[in-house]
């Protein structure tokens, strides 16, 4: 009787293993099929690498993902996170072969002398090596600023490759907290914001686009283009007019009729589809 036992535990135990093994298989084959896998969204650390002074050292401090105070992006990394991509950054040339691996490329704000000594400025052999990873199903981010804020004259060499300008004026000028509505851009059926229906922007510079780009935000005030996005190649361009979406914007701190949290989330989620669309 014993004996019987032990054969049916053995039977059992290995059934136990084929299945688990099954459904191992199983789960990869979905992947396969599907195509599903983490998607790299890269960070610029190399034009925008700001430093001031903490106890008299020299640190790097905004826009940077691990950044938990207003000027960073950690709240926008972990929407990417949520949507199933990983996080890196990159502190050197974004050359072909720095970019192989990434999907999503974010470059925000570029230093102007104001902002660093030497700052990195963005060159046409970088724009020619941007543009042709962006052709091969590369999502490429560019956020500016208000023209004082940003080196915009080199910026505008990498946005013309996709016949794209950055403007040197200001759009949505806010003076203080009591006028939020002087930024204030309201969505409909808006292909990237699926959620947020009132988003705020502070201070930005309006883009010229090429007829074959969409307008994704637009000043009620002017008519300005904000925020564009465009097919190239078998990549996608997604340009804004303000850095915007870091945290001192989405954590809550703006009145609840703008939705820069679902904006944020939203963007997210649209740049991760684009790169299973690309590639």
């Amino acid at each position: 009787m014993i004996e019987i036992t032990d054969r049916i535990l053995n039977i059992l135990t290995m059934n136990m293993a084929n299945l688990k093994k099954i459904v191992v298989l199983s789960m990869l084959l979905v992947v396969a099929a599907t195509g599903l896998k983490a998607q790299k969204v890269t960070l610029d650390y190399y034009f925008n690498r700001e430093t001031r002074n903490v106890e008299g050292k020299q640190v790097r401090w905004h826009y940077l993902w691990d950044e938990q105070e207003s000027s960073g992006f950690m709240i926008w990394g972990n929407l990417f996170k949520k949507n199933g991509a990983t996080l890196d950054s990159l502190n050197a040339r974004p050359t072909l072969a720095n970019l192989k691996n990434t999907a999503v490329y974010i470059i925000v704000d570029p230093d102007t002398k104001k902002e660093s000594p030497a700052p990195n400025y963005i060159m046409e052999k970088d724009a020619a090596q941007i543009a042709a990873w962006v052709k091969k199903g590369g999502v490429l981010v560019m956020m500016a600023n208000d023209s004082v804020n940003v080196e915009m004259e080199h910026f505008n060499l990498l946005a013309a490759r996709f016949g794209m300008h950055f403007n040197s004026d200001l759009q949505l000028h806010v003076t203080d907290d009591a006028h939020f509505s002087d930024g204030a851009i309201d969505l409909k059926n808006n292909p990237v914001f699926k959620t947020a229906k009132r988003v705020f922007l502070k201070d930005v510079c309006s883009i010229s686009v090429p007829a074959n780009a969409k307008v994704i935000l637009r000043s009620a005030k002017t008519g300005a283009t904000i925020a564009a996005t465009l097919k190239y190649g078998k990549g996608t361009v997604f340009a804004v007019g303000d850095p915007w979406l870091y945290n001192e914007y989405v954590n809550g701190r703006l009145p609840a009729e703008y939705e820069n949290d679902k904006a944020a989330a939203d963007l997210a989620a649209w740049l991760v589809q684009q790169t299973k669309k690309g590639r």
